[in-house]
């Protein structure tokens, strides 16, 4: 069953989400008015720093650094031994490993490669042991910390 309001039209998203504003007591649109041409894709608590273009670039250079750094963190290069494919490896203990695989990797992995010609589905594979193999040869050959030293990416 779709609402309709008075009109016996359905209401627009817009509508609807001022009106359950309303009635759990949030402040109306008269304290929040929408600025026309805003990008409903920004936080309208952080600033943008419109007036101050040498802030804004800093800003936005400091945020992509951040970016950079949460995502590649401690990340080391491992190839592995039996099908040469490179992946991304970073042991945050002697248990745990986390491993960024790209799609070339993915494409190329030999094991993968295997679970796909038998119908299978390699994203439901725990891992890809030959890879896991060569981790543990990394560590050994010490191109690989057992557990990273970098730090944790928020310890910026």
């Amino acid at each position: 069953m779709t609402a309709r309001n008075e009109q016996g039209q359905t209401p627009d998203v817009e509508d609807l989400a001022r009106s359950m504003l309303l009635l759990h007591g949030a402040h109306d649109d008269d304290e929040h008015p929408h600025r026309p041409g805003a990008s409903s894709g920004t936080w309208s608590k952080a600033p943008d720093f419109a007036s101050d273009p040498e802030r804004a670039a800093a800003v936005r250079e400091a945020s992509l650094r951040d970016r950079e750094r949460y995502l590649t963190s401690g990340l080391v290069s491992v190839d592995c031994r039996f099908c040469h494919v490179s992946v991304q490896v970073k042991k945050l203990s002697a248990e745990h490993t986390s491993v960024q695989w790209n799609s070339e990797a993915v494409r190329r992995c030999a094991t993968f490669a295997e679970i796909r010609s038998a119908g299978g589905d390699p994203a439901r594979a725990r891992s890809c042991p030959r890879l896991s193999d060569s981790i543990k040869h990394a560590v050994a050959e010490g191109c690989l910390e057992e557990v990273s030293s970098a730090p944790s990416p928020g310890d910026g």
